[in-house]
């Protein structure tokens, strides 16, 4: 069995599930607050973000439309007056210079030729343009904006063109203004201001998820349509989403359509920057928790301290095999709550009822069960204890006389009736003090301390002539014989003389019975 103080106890079992109930309230409080708060913090920058990219877009919007209706009112003009190669680049010039809207700017006529650009520096007069982009504005004849293509001088655009038609209505080409891609154009100047430090910004994709403008330059003219946002916005879809950029950052997406080009607006913010300030805030709820908390825990060991120590004196008292030190340690534990008293007094109550039967069991083994005089062992523990205070005492051995002849007679019923009243007799004429003993079947011992040889002869024959007077039911008549000895006179053995009184007992048979004999070596004494 472990010792009691190597295992866990009360008070270490309170404190640690106070420490660990402590805990995961902390920890559940921490974790739902911080469940709340960002998605709350999500939440808003989404909603932020496809604000954002949603206003961006009208912007960008208003600008193309702003942008036909120059490339409309410069049509209008070209068509109704005939202009020479000087008044179609002055025209050019205006309408470049004018607004900065358009990078370049150029007059083609109906064959694909151009007539006149602006800046004169692309050198592109009397060149028919092969481009993707005239090849579509001479088929549709028509306002349009085309998809990025490689110009004839190997720019990355995009052109925004309206068709010239004369003052009777023949198709006399179209003037084209242009948007670098990956050169500074309108729409850096449009979106790039927009460019945060913690990592936010925007880009816009036509309706092919292919990419117009980025804050990454490197990043114009490709694809993007793995990307969640890139395939709604293309669809013409706005909204916001969570998603991962080109680099697997983890971003906080919202976007926008530009309907009149298909184009579409993306901003968005890094998650673990819109996170980043309640990560700080949650560290610095922990910290400032930790004082309450130490606070919290050294009253929580207090009170299970308080709570334990009776339990734990009781348990204690328990493995006490003193049952009188125990009695005496429980009776003095202060039990200040309704269980330790009631333990207490179950302990107590235990305690008392186990001494009880000790002190029956301790009784009925020193005790003759018939006469309730002392037994062998009850004898051999009185001449240990006198023997160890060195207490001297007389001995007086006694045998009923002929007792087998009234077992054989009367029966044993009667012949225990004899020795019972016998018994009775022997506590009538002896003190506290002395010892009485049935050393077995009709045989008795007495032990009289602080008594001579002389004092013990006198009290066996008053005993003797007691028995002798005593008439006894269905029996009639008993007579006793006895022995005298004393320790130490006789013997330094106490055992020793024992044997002394039980031979005087029997020299008192031999001569007749119904008599008392002292030992011989007692003899004047």
């Amino acid at each position: 069995m472990r010792p009691l103080s190597t295992r866990l106890n009360l008070g270490k079992l309170i404190l640690a599930l106070a420490l660990l109930s402590a805990l995961i309230a902390l920890a559940n409080t921490l974790h739902a607050s911080y469940r709340v708060q960002r998605d709350q913090l999500i939440g808003n920058t989404l909603e932020a973000n496809r604000v954002y990219a949603s206003k961006l877009a009208e912007t960008t919007q208003n600008f193309i439309q702003s942008a036909q209706q120059q490339l409309a009112y410069s049509a209008t003009t070209l068509g109704q007056h005939a202009h020479d190669r000087s008044g179609l680049e002055a025209e050019a010039a205006r309408l470049q210079l004018q607004t900065n809207s358009f990078n370049s700017v150029l007059i083609v006529d109906a064959a694909g030729t151009v007539l006149a650009t602006s800046p004169q520096s692309l050198a592109l007069q009397g060149v028919v343009l092969r481009s993707p982009g005239n090849k579509e504005a001479l088929a549709r004849r028509e306002p349009y904006i085309s998809d990025p293509y490689q110009s004839a001088t190997g720019r990355l655009l995009v052109a925004i063109s309206h068709p010239i038609f004369s003052a009777q209505g023949q198709y006399q080409g179209y003037v084209s203004g242009t948007i670098y891609l990956r050169q500074r154009s309108i729409l850096q100047t449009l979106l790039g201001k927009h460019y945060y430090r913690d990592g936010s910004y925007l880009y816009v994709v036509d309706r092919n998820g292919r990419i117009l403008y980025h804050i990454e330059p490197g990043r114009v003219g490709q694809f993007a349509l793995e990307n969640p946002a890139v395939q709604a916005v293309s669809k013409g879809h706005s909204g916001a989403q969570q998603v991962r950029n080109s680099h697997g950052v983890a971003m906080l997406a919202g976007y926008a359509p530009v309907p009149i080009v298909g184009w579409g607006v993306v901003a968005q913010r890094p998650t673990e920057a819109t996170l980043a300030p309640l990560s700080r805030l949650m560290t610095s709820v922990i910290w400032n928790a930790i004082p309450l908390g130490v606070l919290s825990l050294l009253i929580t060991w207090w009170f299970a301290r308080r709570i334990s120590l009776p339990l734990w004196q009781l348990a204690r008292n328990v493995q006490n095999r003193d049952t009188g030190i125990a009695i005496r340690h429980v009776t003095g534990i202060r039990a200040w709550y309704y269980e330790v008293a009631q333990l207490k007094t179950a302990l107590l109550s235990s305690f008392n009822l186990l001494q009880d039967r000790i002190g029956k069991l301790s009784r009925a083994s020193m005790t003759d069960p018939l006469t309730g005089l002392q037994n062998r062992r009850g004898l051999q523990q009185g001449l240990e204890d006198w023997q160890l205070r060195g207490q001297s005492f007389a001995i007086i051995a006694m045998d009923i006389d002929r007792f087998k002849t009234i077992n054989d007679r009367f029966g044993h019923a009667a012949g225990d009736a004899v020795i019972l009243r016998i018994a009775q007799l022997m506590r009538t004429d002896s003190r506290e003090t002395d010892l009485l003993c049935r050393n077995g079947g009709e045989e008795f011992l007495i032990l009289l301390p602080g008594i001579d040889t002389a004092a013990a002869t006198q009290f066996a024959e008053r005993l003797r002539r007691r028995i002798a007077a005593e008439v006894f039911e269905h029996v009639g008549s008993v007579t006793v014989s006895l022995g005298v000895a004393h320790y130490p006179t006789f013997h330094e053995d106490p055992l020793q003389a024992l044997r002394l009184a039980d031979k005087a007992l029997y020299m008192a048979k031999e001569q007749g019975r119904d008599r008392t004999v002292v030992h011989p070596e007692g003899r004047g004494a």
